[in-house]
């Protein structure tokens, strides 16, 4: 439950030209947002692929591949037909910047990095302030920005989402991980109490959710297949929550049961199953498309199986197979959907009823996923249930961003940023 310095819903009326960069798990994404008021804006973006060296190499080398980028978007999008700036001497853009990993953040432009997820390991740079050393790399390549904000891109979908529809009070994002946003009131954040923040404010709050009962496993009931996802990973203990929702755990959750009835002499009788040994190469979208299938003989699943493992299939087992799936991607929703009702009840939502903007591969793509959490929060909730409502949130990373630099643009300019 990590303070994010956001201060406050926008109001809409926020407009003008922001800056947004956004370093994802693959690529770099440079945005340029027009804000046009009235939940309005345009945008320009271009994308940077990310290599793997990048990932692992010195931390202040991946921040100049940033800056450089930075530089040639802006060279790009900010000269006339003949080469010239058409910036005036002497300004800077404001920039908010997206670094979706988890952070210790003081105030809204510092960021500790508490460890990098996702797959990168950039050396020296866990424990030490990301955006200052994102701010070394902007002044090496003279670049004109200010970087007035470092966020989440949860909590970017919170405030996008918000500026498109006020009724919007939840982000969440369902995808290769899960995690949720919310607006929390100042009185109520014990861990900045000493800071001695305005009582009556508002400040989003980045749930980092998908560690929930990581470590003492005590209210979450898993099952064995789930303990071995869990002991197997790289983070063996870590993101309980996570393993039990999010599309990177789904496949193998799957491909585990999938095996243990290959080892008890139930499938495949007689075949050669070698690749299906090998942890997470059992896809989530493979669910997606297993539960999709139209046909009565679920040719699609017979496709997966021949194309991807090289074994044959009876009807029998297809049809155990699709059900096998439904159950396992059922239950990530309506875990969801447990999650997002401790938000609702937590901040007595649920009588007027409140949108929750969500994102993500899974919410997006997979079959009956949005179904399946609205069916989970009737059923916690009752009729009322109904009153919670998910739909498509904004681009959080790259608009979301952008937003609030807008916000802490006017923030500052009315002095209200002393101390964070």
């Amino acid at each position: 439950m990590i303070p994010t310095f956001v201060f406050g819903w926008p109001t809409g009326k926020e407009s003008g030209d922001f800056l947004a960069l956004d370093l994802g798990g693959t690529n770099l994404r440079v945005c340029l947002v027009t804000l046009q008021g009235e939940g309005k804006f345009e945008m320009t973006q271009t994308k940077y692929r990310l290599t793997e060296e990048q990932k692992h190499d010195e931390g202040q080398k991946l921040f100049d591949f940033c800056a450089e980028c930075l530089k040639t978007f802006i060279d790009t999008n900010y000269t006339d037909g003949e080469g010239k700036s058409t910036l005036k001497p002497g300004e800077t853009l404001p920039l908010g910047f997206t670094f979706s990993y988890p952070c210790v953040q003081e105030r809204i432009d510092h960021g500790e990095l508490i460890r990098w997820t996702k797959g990168f390991g950039a050396l020296n740079t866990e424990g030490r302030d990301v955006a200052e050393m994102f701010r070394n790399s902007i002044a090496k390549y003279e670049i004109p920005v200010t970087m007035t904000a470092i966020i989440n891109d949860t909590t970017g979908t919170l405030i996008a989402s918000s500026y498109v529809n006020p009724k919007t009070k939840i982000a969440v994002i369902f995808g290769t991980g899960c995690n949720a946003a919310y607006m929390e009131n100042v009185k109520d954040i014990e861990k900045i109490k000493s800071l001695g923040i305005d009582d009556k404010a508002q400040m989003a709050i980045n749930c980092e959710w998908g560690a929930f009962d990581s470590f003492e496993h005590e209210h979450l009931p898993r099952t064995k297949y789930d303990v071995t996802v869990d002991e197997t990973s790289n983070k063996p203990g870590e993101q309980a929550f996570e393993k039990l929702i999010s599309g990177r755990y789904l496949g193998e959750i799957l491909r585990l049961v999938i095996c243990e009835l290959i080892d008890e002499g139930v499938l495949f009788l007689g075949q050669d199953t070698y690749k299906l040994e090998t942890p997470y190469v059992f896809e989530t979208a493979f669910l997606s498309l297993m539960e999709s299938d139209p046909t009565d003989e679920l040719l699609m699943i017979i496709g997966i199986f021949t194309h991807f493992f090289a074994v044959e299939t009876t009807l029998a087992e297809r049809q155990f197979f699709r059900a096998l799936a439904m159950l396992i991607g059922r239950r990530a929703a309506r875990l969801s959907a447990c999650g997002i009702a401790a938000i609702v009840s937590k901040m007595g939502y649920l009588d007027e009823g409140c949108l929750v903007g969500a994102d993500g591969s899974l919410y997006n793509k997979y079959p009956g996923f949005a179904e399946r959490v609205h069916e989970g929060l009737i059923d916690i909730f009752g009729d009322k249930g109904r009153n919670i409502v998910t739909h498509h949130a904004e681009d959080g990373s790259g608009v979301g961003s952008a937003i609030i630099a807008a916000m802490t643009k006017v923030r500052r300019d009315a002095g209200l940023y002393p101390n964070v």
